[in-house]
C-alpha cells in the first residue's frame, strides 16, 4: 500500500457560477484499521479561502502548521490578506524545498479571487500545480471521484446544484473506496450579490 493510503481519506474542489465548493470525506485510520471518524482535511485559511491537505495525516498537520505560518507572515508584511494565487506560490515553494523528502500530502486550493471569480487548484507531492476551470480531486479514491465528477459537473452550476453535485460525487466515489467515507463535509463559497459574500458549511452522509 502506497504511504499515501496509509491513513485514506479524499478531498474534491469543483467551480460553479460566481461560487465554488470544496469536499471531504471524515473518516481517518491506519490502512483499514478505523480510528475516528470526525476527521477533517478542509482548513480555511481565508475569509474566501480553504485548503484541502488529503494524505499522510502527520505530514498534513505539518504542512498546515507551517502553510498557516507563511501567510501569517505574509499579511503582516504586506498589510493585506492572502489570495488564491498567493497561496498557490506558498504550497509551490513550501513543497518544492522539500522535493528530496516530500511531505506525503497532495494539497488542494478553493476560494474567490481578488475579483470575487472562482479558482480552484491541485498540487502534486513536489509542487506541481493545475488549476482547471470545472473541478480537482485528490486522495485514496482519485479515479472514481474523477469519473463521478466529468459525469456529473456542468459549467455555472448554481450553489444548490453545485452542492448537489459534489456530494453525489463525493459519496457515490467514497463507497468505492474501502479507506474513506464515514460521511463528509461540504464548503460553499458563493457571491450572491454584488457585495454579500457567504460560506455555508454542510455535513452529509453518515456521521
Amino acid at each position: 500500500m502506497s504511504i499515501l493510503q496509509y491513513n485514506g481519506g479524499c478531498v474534491v474542489a469543483m467551480t460553479g457560477k460566481n461560487c465554488v465548493a470544496i469536499a471531504t470525506d471524515l473518516r481517518f485510520g491506519t490502512q483499514f484499521s478505523l480510528i475516528q471518524k470526525q476527521f477533517e482535511r478542509v482548513f480555511q485559511v481565508g475569509p474566501k479561502l480553504f485548503v484541502g491537505l488529503p494524505g499522510l495525516t502527520t505530514d498534513t498537520q505539518t504542512v498546515l502548521q507551517r502553510l498557516k505560518f507563511r501567510i501569517k507572515m505574509y499579511e503582516m508584511r504586506e498589510g493585506r490578506r492572502v489570495q488564491p494565487k498567493v497561496l498557490m506560490a506558498m504550497i509551490q515553494n513550501l513543497l518544492y524545498e522539500r522535493r528530496f523528502g516530500p511531505y506525503f500530502v497532495s494539497p488542494i486550493i478553493a476560494g474567490l479571487d481578488e475579483n470575487d471569480k472562482p479558482y480552484i487548484c491541485c498540487f502534486d507531492l513536489i509542487g506541481c500545480s493545475t488549476d482547471p476551470e470545472d473541478f480537482v480531486t485528490a486522495g485514496t479514491c482519485e479515479e472514481s471521484l474523477y469519473g463521478l465528477c466529468e459525469t456529473l459537473w456542468r459549467k455555472d452550476l448554481e450553489p444548490d446544484d453545485l452542492f448537489e453535485v459534489i456530494s453525489q460525487s463525493l459519496l457515490n466515489a467514497v463507497d468505492r473506496d474501502a479507506i474513506s467515507g464515514m460521511g463528509a463535509v461540504v464548503h460553499i463559497i458563493g457571491l450572491w450579490s454584488d457585495s454579500y459574500i457567504a460560506i455555508f458549511n454542510f455535513c452529509v452522509g453518515i456521521l
